[in-house]
């Protein structure tokens, strides 16, 4: 038997060597003791990495909303399973227990059913952080439908492109939307987007901000009466372990948002296992995750690992700044938060407010601090540590991506100690491998280079929607048989893992993902700009910002509103995430004899790293690097 806790060193090293060195073994009795299957499987792997092929636990049927609710009933059926915190304090919280949602995930699976949707259909989730977005993902997951969820900031051109791209029959959506002291007119969003979607046939619409709202008729229905009618009984449709159970899209360097797909048996035994033992969940904990379940980070943690095992998972529809910069300590005062998983951004927007905004809250039932969505700076690490862990919880600073699907690099408390800056080892069962610019594997420690996994994992992504080529050739190509994640790393003499960056053209900020390609698109759209390069610079903040060089078709066409107008653009088009901190207008960019645009001299310029900018000789145009350089920002 094999431990599913870890508990100490000697168990971690235990169960990583035993996952190295016969992963089907290991994998095969973690997925069998701790799970409900409704058929064995008949071989635990099959993969070949040159053809981005990779499935787990073939012939095994199962539904994972059995094992996150159903099994959970007759011993934890009146235990908090969904705790929601209204984005407006005054608005009483709200207790779900794994009876209660149950019932509400079924009555929603049936109103799926009377709309039409079956198994394999897509479906479209467009809605603020409020339990029907959980209840609704999980309701997909019940009848067997595709849930694609779609963050709530994105502009109707970019929820549109994902609707289209993986050809959504149905969309789910709110009146609106509350954030902060903002209130959000989604349904109006959905209603532009929808103009250019032909696929859509139904529009179940959420009341929240009970806002005055377009309905169309035969299209647009309001959920709760539809819910009001519907059977709380629905049986779980049987699935096979490589059916998909989501799309999620994340940017990419160039070209159309990436539809990631997760299949359904590997990502449940690999979240759950992961969620367990990172945050070292214990029976009676209240974990919060405060990200949103638009992204990856809200699939695995706040929804499927969490209630795979029986957890009572909290979220909050509203942002740390709202009404004051107290409310996350409020919040964890409040609810007695044992596990508190933030992103650095968040951390640094609060330590910036001063400890007034920390000193009134008791933080006592802290046990455990997480960070995600980008490597945390040394200087939030040590706020975070002294002044909301108190120098007794241990932090877990978080690697992984929307493509892997859970947790890949981390501490595990009380196994081992997490570093500054540092992700730190590999979660069981996870082989990284740092290679150099000619493919060759660096071994050894206290060395650099990229980062790939030379052995698959049961949450990876198993292809990218309607193209699996794209998927092959942006994971697969560039190393023979590993997996490439796109990020640089180092190695310390330890054998600890820092990530530090990524090596192509996505920058992440406030912990999302922002392709370059998408936003410069939408910038020359501007009838009077010729073109534009998007890079990414440091933020006290965000850690990266957006810096925007920008050529003019006229340079008399410069005027006080241009600014606005671009990042207008860049609003409707993406949405306000991808905004631009900095905006230089250049006379030219400069390019390669082949007409590249040499992207790591603007980066060196936006850093003020003009020092050595390396060989500028062979350029086309060398004579505008000096001139962007004197009007830098």
């Amino acid at each position: 038997m094999i431990k599913f806790e870890i508990k100490g060193l000697e168990d971690y090293q235990n169960n990583y060597s035993k996952s190295v060195q016969n992963p089907e073994a290991f994998w095969g009795a973690i997925a069998k003791e701790n799970f409900t299957w409704k058929r064995p499987w008949s071989k635990v792997l099959d993969w070949d990495f040159s053809s981005a092929k990779v499935s787990w636990f073939q012939g095994s049927e199962l539904n994972i909303t059995e094992n996150c609710i159903d099994r959970h009933l007759e011993n934890k059926g009146n235990k908090t399973a969904i705790l929601f915190e209204p984005n407006n304090p005054i608005e009483p919280s709200e207790a779900i227990t794994y009876n209660d949602l149950y019932k509400r995930v079924n009555r929603f699976a049936n109103v799926l059913k009377s709309k039409g949707i079956q198994k394999g259909d897509r479906v479209c989730i467009y809605l603020p952080m409020i339990p029907e977005l959980a209840i609704s993902v999980l309701a997909c997951a019940r009848i067997g439908a595709i849930h694609s969820v779609v963050f709530a900031g994105f502009s109707a051109s970019a929820l549109s492109s994902r609707i289209n791209d993986c050809d959504c029959k149905m969309i789910i959506t709110s009146d609106g939307g509350f954030r902060g002291s903002k209130n959000i007119d989604l349904k109006s969003i959905v209603d532009t987007a929808l103009l250019d979607c032909n696929g859509i046939e139904s529009v179940l619409v959420v009341k929240r901000t009970n806002s005055e709202v377009s309905m169309v008729s035969g299209r647009d229905f309001w959920l709760q009466p539809l819910l009001d009618a519907a059977s709380e009984v629905c049986e779980a449709t049987v699935m096979k372990a490589e059916d998909p159970l989501f799309i999620l899209y994340t940017s990419g360097s160039t070209g159309q948002p990436k539809g990631m797909v997760h299949s359904t048996a590997g990502y449940m035994v690999y979240t759950a296992y992961t969620f367990k033992n990172i945050f070292q969940y214990e029976a009676e904990d209240v974990y919060w995750c405060t990200a949103d379940i638009g992204w990856i980070t809200g699939h695995s943690y706040i929804v499927y690992g969490p209630l795979l095992n029986g957890a009572t998972t909290l979220m909050f529809e509203g942002v740390p700044s709202y009404p004051d910069y107290g409310r996350f300590w409020s919040i964890v005062e409040t609810h007695k938060v044992t596990q508190f998983y933030t992103a650095p951004t968040a951390i640094r927007a609060l330590a910036k407010e001063g400890l007034e905004v920390v000193k009134p809250y008791d933080l006592s039932s802290l046990k455990i601090l997480g960070t995600v969505g980008e490597p945390i700076n040394e200087e939030a690490w040590h706020w975070y540590n002294n002044h909301i862990g108190k120098h007794k919880c241990p932090i877990v600073d978080t690697w992984w991506q929307t493509e892997t699907g859970g947790i890949m690099i981390s501490p595990i408390p009380n196994s081992f100690e997490g570093k500054p800056t540092f992700a730190t080892l590999p979660f069981i069962g996870i082989q990284p491998a740092l290679m150099d610019e000619n493919g060759q594997e660096i071994e050894g420690n206290s060395v650099e280079g990229r980062l790939c996994v030379k052995f698959p994992w049961p949450s990876m992504a198993r292809t990218i929607w309607g193209n699996h080529q794209r998927y092959k050739e942006t994971y697969f190509s560039a190393y023979d048989q590993k997996y490439f994640t796109g990020d640089g790393a180092l190695r310390d003499e330890n054998g600890h893992y820092r990530i530090t960056g990524r090596v192509d053209d996505v920058i992440i900020v406030s912990g999302h993902n922002l392709g370059t390609a998408p936003i410069e698109d939408a910038i020359n759209e501007h009838i009077n700009i010729a073109e534009s390069a998007i890079v990414g610079y440091p933020h006290d903040i965000k850690g990266s910002a957006l810096y925007g060089f920008i050529t003019l078709k006229n340079p008399q066409d410069l005027s006080d509103s241009l600014k606005t107008e671009i990042n207008q653009l860049i609003s409707k088009h993406i949405g306000p995430i991808a905004k631009l901190d900095k905006i230089q207008f250049t006379l030219g960019l400069p390019k390669t004899r082949s007409g590249k645009i040499m992207r790591r001299i603007l980066r060196k310029i936006a850093c003020k790293d003009t020092s050595n900018l390396g060989d500028i000789s062979t350029l086309l145009n060398p004579e505008v690097v000096e001139a962007i350089i004197k009007n830098s920002i």
